[in-house]
């Protein structure tokens, strides 16, 4: 069982909620990993929009296609990530169904958020860069005083600000769908 620094202050929560410790544990857990997975995610999508799949095109028109490619693949890597973390720290007593069942049901499930992600993010990205950057604006200029804001700059808060969003819900979905079905061996209570 892999030990971390974060074990006894997760457990230490955990503790107070009486017979349900060990699911708010693994909700803890759960949620570490997901911030984990969301660095992955959006560091990747950062990357990708830094250097291959520009939100906008040179004129501020919105390359959706590109913001689809580039969540995807961020959210792959994530998926990746938090699947192998999950294994070995959140549930490292489930094993009585084969790691290979157990990647294709939490793949399924990351599946079905990542479709209501994506189609989240690819509808709301646009707007949610206009509407953002002029709230944002006077913190940018904080760190960067001559910045002038450009249609790209819009779509990247944008997608950051849905996928902000995004992340959230799934978070949610993801626990509990897993719980259910992909970590469902695992014992309610502490004994």
């Amino acid at each position: 069982m892999l030990r971390t620094p974060l074990d006894f202050p997760i457990q230490a929560v955990a503790a107070r909620f009486g017979d349900k410790s060990k699911e708010v544990e693994r909700f803890l857990k759960f949620a570490v990993v997901g911030v984990f997975g969301a660095t992955v995610d959006f560091g990747t999508v950062i990357l990708l929009q830094a250097t291959l799949m520009s939100p906008t095109d040179k004129s501020g028109q919105p390359i959706a296609i590109n913001v689809f490619i580039a969540t995807t693949i961020a959210f792959i890597a994530a998926v990746i990530s938090n699947f192998t973390w999950n294994r070995i720290w959140t549930y490292p007593d489930s094993r009585s169904k084969s790691m290979r069942r157990q990647m294709a049901l939490f793949a399924f499930i990351s599946f079905a958020g990542w479709l209501g992600r994506t189609i989240w993010i690819s509808l709301a990205f646009h707007w949610l860069g206009e509407t953002f950057m002029p709230v944002l604006l006077p913190v940018i200029h904080i760190m960067r005083p001559a910045y002038i804001p450009s249609y790209t700059a819009e779509g990247k808060i944008g997608t950051l600000i849905a996928q902000l969003i995004g992340v959230v819900v799934v978070m949610f979905w993801n626990f509990y769908a897993n719980r259910l079905w992909t970590y469902n061996d695992v014992k309610q209570r502490t004994e």
